[in-house]
């Protein structure tokens, strides 16, 4: 499917509460969206990240929501600036991850939307905990350059459609990803990106994930009516 030339993507910025506290975020929503896509950063980056802004961008023009967010509260991200202790804690991403997919779920404006998640490095560990945890509300996972590994004994329990970006300079990776799949019994495919690093900071590359993704979320990310008529 072709990206859609519409009216404008609305941005706002939200706040969702946790533990009197809050996590912030920016909600993209097209006029009329199929989907959302929750965006899961990598370690030490967050909703204000370059690489996942850029798919961003492209994901709505595919008429997909978007919602870039900080998974640590104002208060925990200046201790991690200082002490890293939160961003390797991929327990406690996933569980803001579900929680988060849990304040969408209430909202008039994204209840009825079919959630994907898009996790870059350590983000894929914990998207997969999460939609290992939330199988109904998950309907779709990307990973970029992600640590599929760090989901642990989750990795069997993920139902959702699972796509595998690696870059193809990123070796290691490439095996952790390969190890993971081995214990995935859910649909999953590992793309490798010809001359990519981990960052996919070639000229070219990041393209080619917006391009893969894009066309993975329009394929899973669908209304329940729609998918029943299709």
């Amino acid at each position: 499917m072709a990206p859609s030339r519409r009216a404008e993507t609305s941005q706002t910025a939200i706040q969702v509460p946790i533990a009197g506290q809050w996590l912030a975020g920016d909600l993209g929503m097209p006029p009329d969206p199929h989907g959302l896509v929750l965006f899961a950063h990598g370690s030490g980056s967050s909703r204000r990240s370059p690489r996942n802004q850029l798919v961003a961008r492209t994901l709505e023009r595919r008429d997909l929501a978007t919602l870039l967010i900080d998974l640590l509260t104002p208060q925990e991200g200046a201790i991690d600036e200082r002490t890293a202790e939160f961003r390797f804690d991929i327990p406690l991403l996933a569980a803001r991850l579900v929680t988060i997919v849990e304040w969408l779920k209430r909202q008039e404006q994204t209840a009825a939307l079919p959630i994907g998640l898009f996790g870059a490095s350590t983000g894929g560990g914990a998207a997969l905990i999460a939609a290992s945890e939330r199988p109904r509300e998950i309907a779709a996972v990307v990973s970029r350059g992600g640590r599929p590994d760090l989901a642990g004994a989750a990795l069997p329990r993920v139902i959702a459609p699972t796509l595998l970006i690696v870059g193809g300079w990123d070796s290691a990776v490439i095996q952790m990803n390969r190890d993971a799949m081995s214990q995935m019994r859910a649909e999953v495919k590992l793309e490798i990106v010809p001359g990519a690093s981990h960052l996919f900071e070639e000229p070219g590359a990041l393209d080619r994930v917006t391009a893969l993704a894009g066309e993975w979320f329009t394929r899973h990310l669908q209304p329940a009516a729609a998918m029943r008529h299709g």
